[in-house]
């Protein structure tokens, strides 16, 4: 009995610091976060980044950098919601959609009718999607209606009932994700606002696309016609000049994190609330247990993560219970000889 305690006092601490290293490597490698933002058509957020994060020329370029910082515009592929899981309507209130309530990117939610725009005619259309860091995951385009307002704050009223493009792991080219969609009839300035919900993650991402049929003017009639610039898209100069002022991702997750001091966006309480409790929070390897599953979102990774370390500190453990008994087995044996 004897030789069986002193076995387990030795083992005990060799299965307990077995187990801990593996658990914490499993979870720390999760995959690189994805991130991204439509660029045709050009949304707000792509196009004000285009235009200098620093001096946009744009007049409403110019006040979300008023209202929100310049970092928002660096930040431009980082629209999104750590844990959306698809609960798109209810975590984001009406007036935030274009930032996804998140205060950082408070900016894009400015009701302007001169926002750059991009032309678009009802019809066949190829979109694409600038994703610095590629995942699966399906993609939701919805036209707004035709009483759209600009002038007035983006509610998900404004927007028409179903999306009238979708696409699931569509074919990612130099970059983009492109897919095809028919766009249907409208007239005046509109807003697409995409929903990439990703697969691998409950994480989402959004973009507001102001887009102008038939020449200038609004949806609604009612405000009358702001010229505004034609958007254009970040060229791969411009994203890789950039990417060092950037606090979130460009492809892959880990050396621009060191270097900036990367956050991430949290979602916003069950009540829609959406004002501080959805601001961003640094990733933490020293996060609770209870919230690995949402720092694995936040971070890339999925909840498959999760399993994988508790799968490998459980496999540690079942060898570990092995041993033990084998250890057991000698000590009985030993005691009955003598």
């Amino acid at each position: 009995m004897a030789a069986i305690k002193t076995a387990r006092r030795r083992l005990a601490p060799i299965v307990a610091l077995g187990i801990a290293p593996l658990a914490l490597t499993g979870l720390s490698a999760a995959p690189a976060a994805a991130h991204g933002s439509l660029t045709d058509p050009v949304s707000r957020v792509s196009a004000c980044f285009a235009e200098g994060p620093e001096n946009p020329k744009p007049a409403a370029c110019q006040a979300a950098v008023a209202a929100g910082g310049t970092q928002a515009l660096y930040d431009w592929n980082g629209v999104n919601i750590a844990n959306a899981a698809g609960k798109h309507r209810e975590l984001i209130p009406d007036g935030k959609l274009c930032s996804a309530g998140n205060d950082k990117f408070k900016g894009l939610d400015l009701p302007r009718a001169d926002w750059p725009s991009t032309p678009m005619k009802a019809g066949s259309h190829t979109f694409r999607f600038r994703a610095t860091a590629p995942h699966k995951g399906s993609f939701e385009l919805y036209l707004t209606k035709a009483g759209y307002d600009p002038s007035q704050p983006l509610k998900w009223s404004d927007l028409q009932e179903k999306p009238f493009a979708e696409a699931t792991d569509p074919k990612l080219e130099n970059g983009s994700y492109v897919f095809d969609g028919t766009v249907p009839q409208a007239s005046g300035r509109q807003l697409v606002y995409t929903v990439w919900q990703r697969s691998d993650s409950p994480e989402a991402f959004y973009a507001c696309s102001d887009v102008v049929f038939d020449g200038e003017g609004t949806g609604s009639g009612s405000v009358a016609a702001v010229p505004a610039p034609t958007a254009s898209a970040p060229s791969d100069q411009e994203i890789d000049k950039g990417a060092g002022k950037s606090s979130v991702e460009h492809n892959g997750h880990g050396d621009n994190d060191a270097a900036t001091g990367a956050k991430v966006t949290e979602a916003a309480p069950a009540d829609g609330d959406g004002d501080g409790a959805n601001a961003p929070e640094p990733n933490s390897a020293a996060a609770p247990a209870a919230a690995a599953d949402e720092s694995l979102a936040e971070t890339g990774g999925s909840s498959s993560t999760t399993y994988l370390a508790i799968g490998g500190a459980a496999a540690l453990a079942i060898g570990a219970s092995a041993l033990f008994a084998s250890v057991r087995r000698r000590a009985a044996t030993g005691s009955h000889r003598g």
